[in-house]
């Protein structure tokens, strides 16, 4: 039996001067597991991610259902890392006195108790010489520690969901596997959820228990990560694993989407990933696909059961050359 549900959203839908962004997104999240959230830039997956922390920019008009409603609870019950480590933080503040005050926010703990709470949880995160970098200020810290600060700023309170949005993005290898694996220590110690936001189909194969793919604000395909990667039903989603060094046969060269999503105003009829599909017909230019069950998984696509295996063979039509 499924664990219920930490946070369920149904039917959200994020619009701005009348232009729907996100489009009819529900799913749920579960106690303890990493839910990545994928897509190409545009396809609503930050903004599904911050209406979770009730962080949108005022112009965005809301709707549908997140329930429970833990916004009002941010830094306790829910909390970010963001992309940007260095903008998140204060740069007029020692780090620790910026850890220290999250904690005071939602504690009725002193100042010397904050302070030793922050330095725990520098120390967790693996800061070295936690208590001296505790004084120091985020320009003194190299980009990974940065990284490290917020992970331990948004972990300090044990909130029930952490929401991770691109937290590798601007790091290179090393310092990526280092802030994954200290987000995954400090997801296991707190027993919370994780909800990643990334482009990087690596991260999801390594890290995520469930993945919900998006594609021009809709859901495209949604279930374990297990399943979704190794036999996706979604012609996009498909897509996205062709482009991975792991799935290129000797002597082709690795393939990719051809095109790009389309501007949330000017969506073509239909299905709105067809003009790009190997597998579009007729019907799927005329009628956009509802997410329906499909082995074990929630996937938006007239022509799902089509999709062959390997599904990557979809996008592979040219012999590799050498430059």
């Amino acid at each position: 039996m499924e664990p219920e549900a930490l946070l369920s959203v149904r039917d959200l839908r994020i619009a701005f001067h009348g232009v729907e962004a996100v489009r009819g997104v529900s799913f749920d999240v579960r106690p303890g597991e990493v839910l990545a959230i994928v897509g190409e830039s545009g396809a609503g997956k930050s903004l599904t991610a911050r209406a979770l922390l009730g962080m949108l920019p005022p112009d965005a008009v809301v709707s549908g259902a997140i329930r429970p409603d833990l916004s009002a609870h941010r830094g306790r019950r829910i909390s970010i890392v963001p992309q940007d480590a260095l903008s998140a933080l204060s740069p007029v503040h020692p780090v620790g006195d910026q850890l220290a005050a999250a904690v005071r926010s939602v504690s009725g703990l002193g100042r010397k108790e904050a302070r030793a709470r922050a330095v725990a949880a520098l120390d967790r995160v693996g800061i070295p010489d936690a208590e001296r970098k505790a004084r120091a200020y985020p320009h003194e810290y190299s980009g990974g520690m940065r990284q490290r600060a917020v992970i331990a700023m948004a972990t300090i309170n044990e909130p029930d969901v952490v929401v991770a949005d691109e937290p590798t993005t601007a790091l290179d290898e090393d310092h990526r596997d280092q802030v994954l694996r200290v987000l995954g220590e400090r997801r296991e110690a707190v027993g919370a959820a994780l909800v990643l936001v990334t482009h990087d189909m690596d991260v999801v194969r390594e890290h995520a228990d469930r993945v919900l793919v998006m594609y021009a604000g809709r859901l495209t395909e949604l279930g374990s990560a297990d399943e979704v990667l190794s036999r996706p039903r979604a012609p996009y989603t498909a897509g996205l694993l062709a482009s991975l060094p792991q799935y290129a046969p000797p002597g082709r060269r690795l393939p990719s989407l051809r095109g790009t999503p389309p501007a949330p105003g000017a969506l073509p009829p239909g299905c709105a990933f067809a003009p790009r599909c190997p597998l579009a017909e007729d019907a799927c230019h005329r009628r956009e696909p509802e997410p329906q069950e499909a082995e074990g998984r929630l996937v938006a696509c007239h022509r799902w059961a089509e999709v062959p295996h390997p599904a990557v063979e979809l996008f592979r039509e040219q012999p590799y050359v050498s430059s």
